[in-house]
């Protein structure tokens, strides 16, 4: 097996080297061979292409992190066999192949990944094995706070899986101490997902992620952005904007669990250091009624707890106020009541906003949007449906290095305006 040193290593001219790239073993990290700087100066030239029709009046200088350590979520394949397994990703035909020391994951990650290798060791689980289609152990999944505390999720395909491991609990926090959280997860399909819709917690149920500003609360099926330097970034571009524009009231839809809602109320105290430079803190405590939407109940209740500790709930001269739901109809429902906020940010998934939603957000008469995409192309066509909003400005954040992916946030406003 071949493994990278512990710390990850740089070429002569300062790029990470991988070894699992250099033998072959795993090209996830598709750009890792162009430097740096490079890689991000493509993306915002594609980008720029992708939205010509578009253009904005400002593209501000786009928002770069680490190129190592950057990532805190491992999602792991387990492969291999009893007693000895592989934790990283499946081959073309399905065999496990071992990348534990992946040099983009948090260090703590990679801390973490041997002791739960050797506690998979001794589980007598059988890693799943997709071309028989037996085994118990399916994925390991780890994310990791600012603060070094962990979430860890185990997924496996039985209720067999899920006793043993369960009888095991007080081994695993003994082992891993940083483990606040701890949750097995049942997926009985045989399927290409990473997860199940049943969830048992071993230990904990929410896993702080302490940004500065604010605190959120990450339960196992919980999005989070996969790079929290460059999304503390994102959060404080997205409020510094909304701060200019300065709305009465504001719509969070897909809101998750609760950022950009909650650094748009107003939540205000000293960053941390770990921000990426180039972005403010937006330290001005301002007042405005702010409404989150988001389909995930857990979601909802993470940004809930969020919002309780930092007192909305009871803040003089301002309202947060977070809703399940689906956020298309949300807005349909109350723009057709004549309900219309100042501002809406929208932070969709890859497949954009769709047309209900850009239709009705164009009908609307709404005099901001600001809109976070993963996507470029799906954020294009959604434009393309809204031509009563102009962009003002642009930034592109770099929080998938050495991949093609980005994050775009673009401020629209209405032509009229």
């Amino acid at each position: 097996m071949t493994s990278l040193p512990l710390t990850p290593t740089s070429a002569d001219n300062g790029q990470l080297e991988c070894h699992y790239f250099n033998d072959g073993l795993c090209r996830s990290c598709t750009f890792i061979e162009t430097p740096h700087a490079q890689q991000v100066a493509d993306k915002e030239s594609w980008c720029r292409e992708v939205l010509a029709n578009h253009s904005p009046a400002a593209w501000l200088p786009s928002v770069v992190g680490a190129d190592r350590d950057f990532r805190n979520r491992a999602k792991l394949a387990v492969g291999g066999s009893l007693g000895s397994v592989t934790l990283g990703i499946l081959d073309q035909g399905f065999y496990g192949v071992d990348l534990r020391e992946c040099g983009i994951q948090a260090p703590q990650i990679r801390a973490i990944i041997p002791v739960i290798g050797q506690f998979l060791n001794d589980s007598g689980l059988d890693p799943y094995d997709v071309n028989a289609r037996r085994g118990e152990l399916k994925f390991v999944h780890i994310t990791a706070a600012p603060s070094g505390d962990l979430m860890v999720r185990f997924v496996v395909r039985s209720q067999h899986g899920l006793d043993v491991l369960r009888t095991r609990r007080e081994q695993l926090i003994e082992l891993a101490p940083a483990a606040t959280v701890v949750s097995v997860n049942l997926l009985p399909e045989h399927k290409a997902v990473l997860e199940g819709s049943r969830e048992e917690m071993l230990l904990g149920d929410s896993l702080r992620m302490n940004l500065g500003r604010v605190d959120m609360h990450l339960r196992p099926q919980s999005f989070f952005q996969t790079n929290t330097d460059v999304a503390i970034s994102l959060y404080n571009q997205i409020a510094a904007w909304v701060d200019e524009i300065a709305p009465d009231s504001l719509w969070d839809l897909y809101c998750g669990v609760g950022g950009f809602a909650l650094y748009c109320a107003g939540a205000t105290g000293q960053q941390t250091s770990r921000t990426v430079t180039g972005v403010g803190d937006g330290d001005g405590a301002v007042s405005r009624r702010v409404t989150g939407v988001e389909l995930s109940d857990q979601a909802i209740e993470s940004a809930k707890i969020s919002a309780a500790e930092l007192g909305f709930d009871s803040q003089p001269g301002t309202t947060v106020e977070f809703l399940a739901g689906d956020a298309t109809e949300f807005a349909e429902a109350n723009l057709a009541t004549g309900e219309r906020p100042d501002c809406v940010i929208v932070n969709p998934p890859r497949r954009g906003i769709g047309v209900r939603l850009s239709t009705a957000l164009e009908d609307s008469g709404i005099e901001h949007i600001v809109y976070s995409s993963c996507n470029p192309l799906t954020l294009a066509k959604d434009l393309d449906r809204m031509p009563s909003y102009t962009v003002a400005r642009a930034r592109v954040f770099d929080m998938f290095p050495h991949t093609k992916h980005l994050e775009v946030a673009v401020v629209l406003e209405r032509r009229d305006h």
